[in-house]
């Protein structure tokens, strides 16, 4: 079984976010929650050769989503959950900062909005003046 490289947590999700960007990958594993399968039971339904299989397998394996099991020549394949884990706690923990932020500002509208825009916190700075090009 290969190991994932001890990598920057970013890096890490790079590779999950890249494994999941392409159809054919997240198809083998949705065939993975099933059980285990074989290279050739996970190539069979895509229409696709053996190498390009392989090919795509590599990249689920490089980003930790798999576990490869060797039996002579028979290469058993079974998901590995824990790097979506680690992704969907990156996306909830962004989730909630924008949940937040999105709020934030509808409150900031909301108090613009009864209390006019005078008594509304500034964010800009004084007005300047328009500068004017000296005649000749």
């Amino acid at each position: 079984m290969r190991r994932p490289p001890a990598v920057p947590i970013a890096q890490h999700l790079d590779a999950v976010f890249a494994a999941l960007s392409d159809a054919s990958r997240r198809h083998m594993l949705e065939r993975l929650r099933q059980g285990e399968a074989t290279v050739g039971e996970l190539a069979e339904p895509l229409e696709m050769s053996l190498p390009a299989v392989s090919k795509h397998l590599r990249v689920l394996e490089n980003a930790g989503l798999l576990k490869r099991r060797v039996d002579g020549r028979l290469h058993y394949i079974s998901a590995n959950p824990a790097p979506l884990d680690q992704a969907m706690n990156w996306m909830e923990q962004q989730r909630q900062f924008w949940t937040g932020s999105f709020q934030r500002l509808e409150k900031l509208f909301r108090d613009t909005k009864t209390t006019g825009p005078s008594n509304a916190p500034s964010t800009s700075q004084s007005p300047r003046k328009p500068k004017t090009k000296p005649k000749p």
